[in-house]
């Protein structure tokens, strides 16, 4: 079944972006990597077809309603119509809120929630109307709290949170599996070789990891669907 089924990843990037992708190509998926910029995507996705997987980049800006709307059309001409699709986008500023900027505050909102938002409902259409799909949107400890400079983040977040869950009971009903998943901690990455050094290596959230259990949750029986997941390393407190 996995070889005809088709992922949706909005917000690709070398980190975990690009492990969903890999997970799901892995898993004999096709795959369409979506980012703002079309260079490093292209760069991307050129990794997954060396490797003989099926691989679509798509350029576009998660917030602009009417680009969400082309790429949804495009994935569904070039590959077909998406069975997952993950919102993967996010902007953050750090920022007093004496100091904060409306734009600043406005940018982080709209590819925290708005995005989701846009591409929750095109997903939405096709999965409803087919009668199955699986809508996944990453979140973060900001999801759950906002902490002192960080309101640029925990509102977008928390936004993206009440989306996950309206929709999960919405759709839920007529076959559409809608979770939001959690990310609790920093990701392994080359930007924190240092603190992998201090830490060690599991002391960060290891992207394919987190790939691994997105692909889980595509896969779970309806008797047993997951809305909400929280990953985290063992030292992370909570």
């Amino acid at each position: 079944m996995a070889d005809t089924e088709v992922a949706l990843v909005i917000g690709v990037g070398p980190g975990l972006g690009m492990a969903l992708c890999r997970r799901f190509a892995g898993a004999g998926m096709k795959v369409a990597m979506s980012a703002r910029r079309e260079a490093p995507l292209k760069a991307l996705a050129d990794e997954l077809i060396a490797a003989s997987e099926i691989a679509h980049a798509y350029e576009s800006d998660a917030t602009d309603e009417s680009a969400v709307a082309r790429l949804f059309d495009k994935v569904n001409a070039d590959l077909g119509e998406p069975d997952l699709v993950v919102y993967n986008a996010g902007a953050f500023q750090r920022a007093s809120i004496l100091e904060a900027s409306t734009a600043d505050f406005e940018r982080c909102w709209r590819f925290g929630c708005l995005g989701g938002f846009l591409a929750g409902r095109e997903a939405a259409k096709i999965m409803v109307a087919r009668g199955s799909g699986t809508i996944l949107f990453t979140g973060a400890t900001a999801s759950l709290r906002g902490s002192a400079q960080f309101f640029n983040l925990a509102v977008g977040k928390f936004g993206l949170r009440a989306l996950a869950q309206s929709m999960a009971r919405e759709l839920g009903p007529q076959g559409v599996h809608v979770a939001h998943v959690i990310i609790d901690g920093q990701i392994a990455s080359p930007r924190y070789a240092d603190l992998i050094k201090e830490r060690g290596p599991d002391a960060l959230l290891d992207p394919n990891a987190i790939a691994d259990t997105y692909y889980q949750l595509h896969c779970q029986a309806r008797s047993t669907w997951t809305q909400e997941i929280d990953l985290r390393p063992w030292v992370e407190r909570f």
